[in-house]
């Protein structure tokens, strides 16, 4: 049996003697002259049906009927609590918004989040107006879209405005500092100017840690980073103290997260969710994978940083419910850590393996 295709949305066409004298509708994506409309609120415009498929899966299915009383002008509207009511709405769009693109990046879907980004900065300029420090996550999501799809130019132009908001605001915090800098180190990476990519890196770490603490996954982030240049730069040795730092965070986190994990599923009483979400997951299997490769492929490895990083890849993959995965990284770490006498990972990485062993034979309810 054929699979029936997506459906992504209707359309009709504009009719111009339907619009008010001197009106002309423009294209959601693309700002041009509008040919075709959303027929299901109506109130948005498209130049052509790839731009409607386009906005549909980025941001168009999840947001078409919340743009109606937004779109619509009524007498209630245009009165001051009509007003702040709009303005409630249209805040509340931005955090969808932001929450969809963001899940878009994190899955790799750099084309399918520009829809969001754009119109979480359109609408965030109208809400809080064109220099506000408000546009700034917009900015940097529309920034890291455009760099997974190769437009550097464009990075570059967006960011620049990013950093211009934030200089004209001093009331601007440690956070929003720290992913402008984080954002402006990619792109210098991407660039080749590596100078300036570790005084980006250099600066997310210190705001990163004044928002969220020195030994915050999220600073952490920013260690990675820098590490990935020096490696760049042919500086290993500074490279791999930085992986250390980052798989040494990481491995504190990822304990106590299986730990709680262990407590709920021993407790049929409390309800549990997953320890981390599936975007944050795959970011995190990338990064430690990338640090296990380098440390494996060059020469002088060293056995307790294998040990580590694959005693994390394998928690990681447990915690996702990837039992083969953690399997894998399981024997990897326990032969590591085995090279090394009294080694203090040995012991828990067998009990991790033993558990994982025992749940492919007898799976245990709850835990899928």
């Amino acid at each position: 049996m054929e699979a029936k295709p997506r459906i992504v949305g209707a359309t009709s066409e504009v009719v111009p003697l339907a619009l008010p004298k001197g009106t002309t509708k423009l294209c959601e994506l693309c700002q041009r002259e509008a040919h075709l409309q959303c027929t299901e609120c109506r109130v948005t415009f498209y130049c052509h049906a790839e731009h409607q498929q386009a906005d549909w899966v980025g941001i168009h299915e999840r947001i078409c009927p919340l743009l109606v009383p937004i779109r619509t002008q009524t007498l209630s509207s245009l009165q001051e609590a009509g007003r702040i009511e709009m303005k409630l709405k249209k805040a509340e769009l931005i955090e969808i918004c932001k929450l969809v693109a963001q899940s878009k990046l994190s899955a790799g879907k750099h084309q399918e989040a520009l829809p969001a980004a754009q119109f979480c900065l359109r609408c965030s300029i109208d809400v809080h107006g064109p220099r506000s420090v408000h546009l700034v996550p917009a900015y940097l999501l529309l920034a890291e879209a455009n760099t997974g799809l190769g437009n550097l130019t464009m990075v570059a132009e967006l960011l620049s405005q990013a950093e211009w908001v934030v200089l004209k605001s001093p009331e601007c915090g440690h956070a929003v500092h720290h992913r402008l800098h984080r954002s402006l180190g990619r792109l210098h990476t991407a660039t080749g100017n590596l100078e300036a990519a570790l005084l980006n890196f250099a600066n997310d770490i210190y705001f990163a840690s004044e928002a969220y603490g020195l030994d915050s996954t999220v600073t952490c982030g920013g260690y990675y980073l820098m590490a990935d240049v020096f490696a760049k730069q042919g500086k290993v040795p500074v490279a791999c103290s930085l992986y250390s730092e980052v798989a040494r965070t990481w491995h504190y986190h990822l304990t106590k997260l299986l730990e709680t994990h262990m407590q709920n599923v021993q407790n049929p009483a409390v309800s549990f969710e997953p320890s981390c979400d599936n975007a944050q997951r795959v970011e995190v299997d990338e990064m430690l994978r990338t640090m296990l490769e380098f440390e494996q492929n060059r020469s002088g490895k060293d056995s307790a940083q294998i040990a580590l990083v694959a005693h994390c890849l394998a928690m990681l993959c447990f915690l996702g419910g990837d039992y083969l995965k953690a399997l894998g990284f399981c024997s990897e770490a326990l032969q590591a850590s085995q090279l090394i006498p009294n080694h203090d990972l040995t012991e828990p990485i067998q009990g991790l393996l033993q558990l994982v062993q025992g749940l492919q034979t007898e799976p245990r309810p709850g835990l899928d």
